[in-house]
Protein backbone atom coordinates (compact mmCIF):
# COMPACT_ATOMS: atom_id res chain seq x y z
CA UNK A 1 0.00 0.00 0.00
CA UNK A 2 1.21 3.25 -0.86
CA UNK A 3 2.08 6.16 1.80
CA UNK A 4 -0.76 8.59 2.07
CA UNK A 5 0.52 12.32 0.97
CA UNK A 6 0.91 15.60 2.45
CA UNK A 7 -2.81 16.78 1.25
CA UNK A 8 -4.40 13.16 2.36
CA UNK A 9 -2.98 13.15 6.02
CA UNK A 10 -5.23 13.79 8.82
CA UNK A 11 -4.82 16.88 10.70
CA UNK A 12 -1.53 17.03 13.06
CA UNK A 13 -2.29 16.78 16.32
CA UNK A 14 0.12 19.03 18.37
CA UNK A 15 -0.81 17.50 21.76
CA UNK A 16 0.50 14.25 20.76
CA UNK A 17 4.66 13.40 20.27
CA UNK A 18 4.47 11.29 17.35
CA UNK A 19 6.37 8.36 17.08
CA UNK A 20 9.37 7.74 15.51
CA UNK A 21 7.90 5.77 12.97
CA UNK A 22 5.27 8.41 12.30
CA UNK A 23 7.98 11.27 12.15
CA UNK A 24 9.72 9.59 9.39
CA UNK A 25 7.54 8.96 7.16
CA UNK A 26 6.25 12.74 6.73
CA UNK A 27 9.61 14.57 7.68
CA UNK A 28 12.14 12.04 6.07
CA UNK A 29 9.92 11.09 2.79
CA UNK A 30 11.71 8.20 0.58
CA UNK A 31 14.20 9.04 -1.43
CA UNK A 32 15.07 12.11 0.36
CA UNK A 33 18.43 11.34 2.41
CA UNK A 34 19.51 9.79 -0.86
CA UNK A 35 19.14 12.93 -3.29
CA UNK A 36 22.86 13.97 -3.15
CA UNK A 37 22.24 17.73 -4.80
CA UNK A 38 19.64 18.05 -1.95
CA UNK A 39 21.68 16.33 1.17
CA UNK A 40 24.25 17.16 3.20
CA UNK A 41 26.72 14.11 3.33
CA UNK A 42 27.14 14.85 7.57
CA UNK A 43 23.14 15.04 7.26
CA UNK A 44 22.89 11.57 5.74
CA UNK A 45 25.46 10.19 7.55
CA UNK A 46 24.65 11.23 11.18
CA UNK A 47 22.94 14.83 11.71
CA UNK A 48 19.57 13.60 10.30
CA UNK A 49 19.16 10.60 13.36
CA UNK A 50 20.01 12.96 15.74
CA UNK A 51 17.38 16.17 13.92
CA UNK A 52 14.42 13.54 13.94
CA UNK A 53 15.08 12.87 17.31
CA UNK A 54 15.07 16.55 18.50
CA UNK A 55 12.24 17.29 16.17
CA UNK A 56 10.07 14.46 18.03
CA UNK A 57 10.50 16.91 20.70
CA UNK A 58 9.82 20.16 19.08
CA UNK A 59 6.90 18.86 17.76
CA UNK A 60 4.17 19.80 20.22
CA UNK A 61 6.22 22.90 21.27
CA UNK A 62 4.15 25.58 19.56
CA UNK A 63 5.62 28.45 20.76
CA UNK A 64 8.94 27.13 18.90
CA UNK A 65 7.82 28.23 15.16
CA UNK A 66 9.76 26.70 11.92
CA UNK A 67 11.36 30.20 11.34
CA UNK A 68 12.26 31.07 14.74
CA UNK A 69 14.53 27.96 14.45
CA UNK A 70 15.59 29.17 11.41
CA UNK A 71 16.46 32.38 12.82
CA UNK A 72 18.19 31.00 15.78
CA UNK A 73 19.92 28.85 12.63
CA UNK A 74 21.38 32.19 11.52
CA UNK A 75 22.49 33.58 15.29
CA UNK A 76 24.14 30.37 15.63
CA UNK A 77 26.23 30.36 12.05
CA UNK A 78 27.35 33.72 12.71
CA UNK A 79 28.16 33.44 16.07
CA UNK A 80 30.92 30.23 14.73
CA UNK A 81 32.25 33.41 12.96
CA UNK A 82 32.96 35.30 15.63
CA UNK A 83 33.90 32.20 18.31
CA UNK A 84 37.28 31.94 15.78
CA UNK A 85 38.25 34.99 17.53
CA UNK A 86 39.09 33.66 20.77
CA UNK A 87 42.40 32.73 20.73
CA UNK A 88 44.12 29.61 20.52
CA UNK A 89 42.75 26.03 19.93
CA UNK A 90 39.82 26.69 21.83
CA UNK A 91 38.08 29.62 19.43
CA UNK A 92 38.69 26.98 16.49
CA UNK A 93 37.08 23.86 18.65
CA UNK A 94 34.22 26.31 19.90
CA UNK A 95 33.53 27.36 15.98
CA UNK A 96 33.19 23.73 14.88
CA UNK A 97 30.95 23.17 17.23
CA UNK A 98 28.58 25.39 16.92
CA UNK A 99 28.35 24.87 13.13
CA UNK A 100 27.41 21.14 13.77
CA UNK A 101 24.78 23.40 15.87
CA UNK A 102 23.83 25.30 13.05
CA UNK A 103 23.99 22.05 10.85
CA UNK A 104 21.35 20.55 13.35
CA UNK A 105 18.85 23.86 13.10
CA UNK A 106 19.32 24.04 9.53
CA UNK A 107 17.89 20.50 9.32
CA UNK A 108 14.75 20.40 12.55
CA UNK A 109 13.76 23.95 11.02
CA UNK A 110 12.82 22.04 7.89
CA UNK A 111 11.45 19.25 9.62
CA UNK A 112 9.32 20.80 12.09
CA UNK A 113 7.81 23.07 9.00
CA UNK A 114 6.93 19.82 7.25
CA UNK A 115 5.28 18.35 10.08
CA UNK A 116 2.98 21.03 11.01
CA UNK A 117 2.59 21.34 7.58
CA UNK A 118 3.94 24.86 8.08
CA UNK A 119 6.10 25.20 5.24
CA UNK A 120 6.27 28.92 3.26
CA UNK A 121 8.08 31.03 1.01
CA UNK A 122 9.48 32.94 3.73
CA UNK A 123 10.66 30.15 5.12
CA UNK A 124 12.88 28.65 1.94
CA UNK A 125 14.26 32.31 2.10
CA UNK A 126 15.12 32.45 4.93
CA UNK A 127 16.90 29.44 4.99
CA UNK A 128 18.67 30.45 1.78
CA UNK A 129 20.29 34.28 3.40
CA UNK A 130 20.88 31.81 6.69
CA UNK A 131 23.51 29.87 4.84
CA UNK A 132 24.90 32.82 3.02
CA UNK A 133 25.46 34.83 6.02
CA UNK A 134 26.60 31.61 7.92
CA UNK A 135 29.28 30.88 5.50
CA UNK A 136 30.70 34.54 4.79
CA UNK A 137 30.56 34.86 9.12
CA UNK A 138 32.72 31.25 9.49
CA UNK A 139 35.11 32.65 6.42
CA UNK A 140 35.60 36.15 7.49
CA UNK A 141 36.20 35.21 10.91
CA UNK A 142 38.94 32.80 9.93
CA UNK A 143 40.70 35.97 8.12
CA UNK A 144 40.21 37.85 11.46
CA UNK A 145 41.61 35.16 13.23
CA UNK A 146 44.66 34.76 11.30
CA UNK A 147 45.21 38.69 10.90
CA UNK A 148 46.03 38.21 14.92
CA UNK A 149 43.90 40.77 16.67
CA UNK A 150 45.23 39.95 19.79
CA UNK A 151 48.79 40.37 18.98
CA UNK A 152 49.80 37.32 19.84
CA UNK A 153 52.37 37.24 17.25
CA UNK A 154 53.52 41.00 16.66
CA UNK A 155 52.65 44.42 18.02
CA UNK A 156 50.17 45.09 15.07
CA UNK A 157 47.45 42.75 13.39
CA UNK A 158 48.30 41.70 9.94
CA UNK A 159 44.90 43.13 8.20
CA UNK A 160 46.31 40.84 4.71
CA UNK A 161 44.95 37.89 6.20
CA UNK A 162 41.68 39.41 7.17
CA UNK A 163 41.32 40.51 3.53
CA UNK A 164 42.24 36.89 2.46
CA UNK A 165 39.29 35.57 4.19
CA UNK A 166 36.71 38.28 3.85
CA UNK A 167 37.75 37.43 -0.19
CA UNK A 168 36.74 33.70 0.53
CA UNK A 169 33.65 34.99 1.92
CA UNK A 170 32.56 36.88 -0.89
CA UNK A 171 33.58 34.19 -3.05
CA UNK A 172 31.46 31.76 -1.06
CA UNK A 173 28.58 34.17 -1.16
CA UNK A 174 28.94 34.37 -4.95
CA UNK A 175 29.03 30.58 -5.62
CA UNK A 176 25.23 30.33 -4.07
CA UNK A 177 24.05 32.80 -5.42
CA UNK A 178 25.25 31.73 -8.86
CA UNK A 179 23.10 28.50 -8.63
CA UNK A 180 20.04 30.78 -6.87
CA UNK A 181 20.13 33.18 -10.07
CA UNK A 182 19.41 30.56 -12.15
CA UNK A 183 15.80 29.76 -11.13
CA UNK A 184 15.22 34.19 -10.67
CA UNK A 185 16.00 34.24 -14.39
CA UNK A 186 14.02 31.52 -15.60
CA UNK A 187 11.39 32.65 -13.30
CA UNK A 188 11.32 36.28 -14.38
CA UNK A 189 11.19 34.70 -18.35
CA UNK A 190 8.15 32.70 -17.31
CA UNK A 191 10.05 29.52 -17.49
CA UNK A 192 10.02 26.51 -14.68
CA UNK A 193 12.87 25.84 -11.65
CA UNK A 194 15.52 23.81 -13.37
CA UNK A 195 15.81 20.24 -14.15
CA UNK A 196 18.96 18.10 -12.29
CA UNK A 197 19.90 17.37 -15.84
CA UNK A 198 20.43 20.46 -17.20
CA UNK A 199 23.40 21.59 -15.09
CA UNK A 200 25.49 18.96 -17.16
CA UNK A 201 27.78 21.33 -19.95
CA UNK A 202 26.82 21.47 -23.32
CA UNK A 203 30.48 21.75 -23.60
CA UNK A 204 32.47 18.31 -23.44
CA UNK A 205 35.59 19.98 -22.13
CA UNK A 206 33.81 21.60 -19.40
CA UNK A 207 31.87 18.71 -18.86
CA UNK A 208 34.94 16.92 -18.16
CA UNK A 209 36.36 19.51 -15.80
CA UNK A 210 33.25 19.94 -13.78
CA UNK A 211 33.61 16.12 -13.54
CA UNK A 212 36.90 15.84 -11.97
CA UNK A 213 36.38 18.79 -10.01
CA UNK A 214 33.59 16.84 -8.73
CA UNK A 215 34.99 13.92 -8.22
CA UNK A 216 38.11 15.86 -5.85
CA UNK A 217 34.95 17.75 -4.11
CA UNK A 218 37.72 20.49 -3.38
CA UNK A 219 34.60 23.03 -3.46
CA UNK A 220 33.35 22.12 -0.73
CA UNK A 221 35.89 23.48 1.64
CA UNK A 222 34.54 26.85 1.43
CA UNK A 223 31.21 25.21 2.86
CA UNK A 224 30.44 25.78 6.95
CA UNK A 225 30.41 22.28 7.82
CA UNK A 226 33.84 21.26 5.46
CA UNK A 227 35.41 24.95 6.27
CA UNK A 228 34.60 24.55 10.23
CA UNK A 229 36.59 21.28 10.15
CA UNK A 230 39.37 22.54 8.11
CA UNK A 231 40.16 25.19 10.49
CA UNK A 232 39.87 23.05 13.64
CA UNK A 233 42.54 20.80 11.63
CA UNK A 234 44.67 24.41 11.28
CA UNK A 235 43.95 25.29 14.79
CA UNK A 236 45.40 21.63 15.85
CA UNK A 237 48.55 22.05 13.88
CA UNK A 238 48.86 25.56 15.01
CA UNK A 239 48.62 24.62 18.78
CA UNK A 240 51.54 21.80 18.07
CA UNK A 241 53.49 24.51 15.64
CA UNK A 242 52.82 27.90 18.38
CA UNK A 243 52.05 29.62 15.86
CA UNK A 244 49.14 30.31 12.86
CA UNK A 245 50.82 29.24 10.38
CA UNK A 246 48.48 26.71 9.41
CA UNK A 247 45.13 28.84 9.73
CA UNK A 248 47.12 31.61 7.91
CA UNK A 249 47.48 28.69 4.90
CA UNK A 250 43.97 27.69 5.68
CA UNK A 251 43.00 31.37 4.78
CA UNK A 252 44.77 31.26 1.74
CA UNK A 253 44.15 27.71 0.55
CA UNK A 254 39.86 28.73 1.36
CA UNK A 255 40.35 32.32 -0.81
CA UNK A 256 41.74 30.73 -3.61
CA UNK A 257 38.95 27.66 -4.09
CA UNK A 258 36.75 30.15 -3.62
CA UNK A 259 37.92 32.53 -6.29
CA UNK A 260 38.75 29.63 -8.93
CA UNK A 261 35.08 27.87 -8.29
CA UNK A 262 33.44 31.34 -8.27
CA UNK A 263 34.69 31.39 -11.68
CA UNK A 264 34.41 27.52 -12.60
CA UNK A 265 30.70 27.50 -11.63
CA UNK A 266 29.70 30.61 -13.66
CA UNK A 267 30.94 29.30 -16.62
CA UNK A 268 29.56 25.26 -15.73
CA UNK A 269 25.89 27.41 -15.68
CA UNK A 270 26.40 29.64 -18.74
CA UNK A 271 28.08 26.57 -20.84
CA UNK A 272 24.76 24.54 -19.29
CA UNK A 273 21.05 23.93 -20.27
CA UNK A 274 20.00 25.82 -17.09
CA UNK A 275 19.56 28.79 -18.79
CA UNK A 276 17.55 27.85 -22.08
Amino acid sequence: MSKPSTAERPPVDLTRRPSIEELRAVIHPEGMLQRRSAEHWAGRLYMRRISLRITRVLSTFTVITPNGLTYLMMLTGILAGVALLVPGLAGAVLGALLIQVYLLLDCVDGEVARWRRQTSLTGVYLDRVGHYMSEAALLTGLGLRAADLFHREGAHAAWQWAFLGTLAALGAILIKSETDLVDVARARSGLTAVEDSASVPRSTAVAKARRAASLLKFHRLVGAVEASLFILAAGIADAVRGDLFFTRLAVVVLAAIAVLQTVLHLLSIVLSSRLR
